[in-house]
């Protein structure tokens, strides 16, 4: 199969995402045209347009389109990083436990803590920046990488499948636990239990925004010096070690780094499934396994598909809106099968 140069997919990728950017400011219960949108998005306040047209696209449109950016593009990149450390297609950012544990710390703040959130919320919003729902999500996504890091962690290094192995125990434990908190949890808690496990990206707030996309700038420049590394490890540990890559360096540090990653995802967006499995089949379809091509366009990609399912989520039953979860795994569960049916051969 033919490929493009990475400089045209680059392109290519990056004039489909702007113009889903564009797209996504048009988008909405309330019909604004593509110019009217550009023409809100670089107007003052003296321009003379409308201050509701203002209002809608520079302050509810743009910091939600600029996180569906981030969040899908961490998870992305995660996604494709955690099937090159694993060698294994199935693979997805959440593998190692992360989301769960997110998801638990999610749980507890929205049914045990919430007296404790209406009481000190706006004094812990001040002081962080932070609610207190991300946070303890983010918290609960640290431990448990903590701890199957630690599980994982013996005096030879390192071991991958250890790891992948604790890390599927905490998620059946995490999710026991939100079962319980769920049967506990009074209706308007067991709502927002519910839209939260189901991804949503219409409460993004500045600092949600500031942190996913510094977030994924910071995660792109580490992984990218980590390619050709992942490269070798693609032939086997062994093989990498003798090339003269640190395997056991390098795996604990790519770990820790997609658990980052994906806890301030999953802090600031919920649970969002597929993005991480289906971006990087689809990129390797366009561009081959090389991880100098595969990390950036996984990258471009899912910030891409993110951002078209929320377009979705928004116009499917509007004014009413789907969390933007359910698009992604109506879309990417089929996907994904096509991708396997498609390539069954060579797997």
């Amino acid at each position: 199969m033919m490929r493009l140069p990475l400089p045209w997919l680059l392109a290519l990728t990056g004039c489909t995402l702007a113009l889903l950017l564009v797209g996504s400011l048009a988008t909405g219960p309330m019909s604004l045209s593509l110019a009217e949108s550009l023409q809100a998005l670089f107007a003052g306040k003296e321009s003379g347009i409308e201050a509701h047209k203002l209002l809608i696209v520079q302050e509810i449109r743009l910091p939600r389109t600029l996180l569906c950016i981030a969040v899908g593009g961490i998870l992305g990149l995660c996604g494709a990083v955690m099937q090159g450390l694993f060698r294994n297609p199935l693979a997805d950012p959440g593998i190692i436990g992360v989301s769960g544990g997110a998801a638990l710390g999610a749980a507890l703040a929205i049914v045990l803590l919430a007296p404790l959130g209406q009481q000190y919320g706006q004094q812990l919003q001040s002081l962080l920046g932070l609610g207190l729902l991300p946070l303890l999500a983010f918290l609960g996504g640290a431990l448990t990488t903590t701890l199957v890091y630690l599980l994982g962690t013996r005096e030879g290094g390192t071991s991958v499948t250890v790891m992948l192995l604790a890390g599927v125990a905490i998620t059946a434990l995490s999710g026991a636990v939100i079962g319980l908190l769920t049967y506990l949890a009074d209706d308007q808690m067991l709502r927002n239990l519910s839209l939260w496990q189901m991804g949503s990206l219409a409460a993004g707030k500045p600092v949600d925004v500031g942190l996913a996309l510094l977030t994924l700038v910071a995660l792109l420049w580490l992984f990218m010096r980590d390619a050709n590394p992942l490269n070798a490890l693609l032939l086997g540990e062994g093989e990498a070690s003798h090339l003269g890559v640190n395997v056991q360096t390098l795996k604990r540090r790519l770990i820790l780094l997609t658990a980052a990653g994906v806890g301030v995802a999953v802090a600031v967006a919920g649970m969002i499934g597929f993005v991480g499995l289906v971006v990087p089949h689809l990129v390797r379809l366009l561009a081959g396994p090389n991880h100098v091509r595969l990390l950036p366009l996984s990258a471009l990609l899912g910030a891409a598909l993110l951002l078209g399912a929320d377009m979705l989520a928004r116009t499917l039953l509007a004014p009413a809106e789907l969390p933007v979860g359910i698009i992604t795994a109506l879309l990417g569960a089929p996907f994904f099968i096509w991708l396997l049916v498609k390539s069954r051969r060579t797997l």
